[in-house]
Formats: structure tokens, sequence, C-alpha cells
């Protein structure tokens, strides 16, 4: 089971999910989605919290007041951490998690140290927990399926932008020709002075018509 909570922290609203047990934690490391941010307190036992990132936003720049959300849960979160005052939460994009065999259930490492970043943590603050819990919603969630529904959705979306440049650049080499053959046109009426004729005067032109 995955627990999902709603931050309308920012606008549009953003998606916050963690695994029910450290077995389902498991799975989320396995299928978490390349916008997704793991956030865990740092040097303690808590749930694995996970930020789905709304469109354009950015690992390293998440607006402070979501930021205190996803940390505020996760220290909820730990049983040890929840009765601690200034400890840090620690967090990296979902890729950068490394999990080798060896590694006991719901333990992780990463893959590069210099993307994780830290956020300090003075307390709990218990309106911000309230109100997200008042979000929460429990599902069973099939990750395999819902990893190929999202793949397929990024190739139609990458298909359809990629038809689109095809069409602009279509019709601008169209319109590029368009102009070539305009210039070449135009360059039919031009009449090139032969500067090895004299130029006649004007009483010269004027006798030609008598």
């Amino acid at each position: 089971m995955v627990l999902f909570f709603t931050s309308n922290a920012v606008t549009p609203s953003a998606t916050i999910y963690m695994g029910r047990d450290k077995v389902e934690n498991e799975e989320l490391i396995k299928y978490a989605w390349p916008q997704d941010v793991w956030f865990h307190v740092d040097k303690l036992s808590s749930a694995h919290v996970y930020l789905r990132m709304t469109e354009g936003m950015s690992w390293e720049s998440i607006p402070q007041t979501l930021l205190k959300d996803c940390a505020q849960l996760v220290k909820a979160n730990s049983i040890e951490g929840n009765k601690k005052d200034n400890l840090t939460v620690i967090y990296t994009p979902a890729d950068n998690l490394k999990k080798t065999g060896d590694m006991a259930v719901g333990q992780v490492s990463f893959h590069n140290d210099k993307k994780v970043k830290r956020v300090h943590v003075a307390e709990r603050e218990n309106p911000i927990v309230n109100r997200l819990n008042k979000t929460k919603v429990e599902k069973v969630v099939d990750h395999e399926q819902e990893r190929i529904d999202r793949i397929k959705k990024e190739n139609a979306i990458k298909r359809a932008a990629a038809a689109e440049k095809k069409k602009q650049d279509a019709e601008l080499a169209k319109a590029r020709e368009a102009e070539k053959a305009a210039r070449s046109y135009d360059s039919l009426f031009e009449v090139e002075e032969d500067e090895s004729v004299p130029r006649k005067t004007g009483r010269e032109l004027e006798d030609d018509f008598m």
C-alpha cells in the first residue's frame, strides 16, 4: 500500500507519497519516476518520502514552502526523529538512489553524493503535519503497469513534439523556397546597364522620336 498526500503549499498542488512499510519502500526505490525526489531523515530511521515534482520544477530549486511540507512529513514519520528537535532531512533525485544486493531491506546509498541536499528542521510543526494528513489517501499501486503507462504517455508526447517540429521545419523550408523563387523571378526584370554603350544626351533622345 502506498500513502499519498497533497500539498497545497504550491500552485498547482503537488503530490507527496511514501510506502507504508520497508517492504513497500523497496518497490518505491525500484519504480520511482524520473521527476520524483526522495526525502529521508539523516542518520535516523524514517519513512522514505517522495515528492513528485510538477512540470517545470527543478529538484535544486523546490519552493521553500513545499520543501518544508516534505521535511515535516518525513520527521513526523520517523519514530525517533519525531521526538527530536534540530534534525536534518536529506533529499536527492530518485534516480540518484543506489541499491545493491548486499543492502538490507529499505537501505539505500547514492550514485553521486554531490547530488544530495540537506534541510534543517528545527521542530515539528503540527499545523503542517495535520494539513497534510487530512489529504492522506491509501492506494494499492500496480507499479509495473504504472511505469508502462507512464512510458507510453511520455513517448506519445515525444512523438507529437517531433511531428510538430517536422511540420514547422517543412513550413520554414517551403517559405525559404518561395522567397528564393521570388528573388529569382524579380531578377528577370532587372536590366543591367552596358557601360560600353555611350549614354545619349537629351537632344539625341528627342531625335530618336523624330
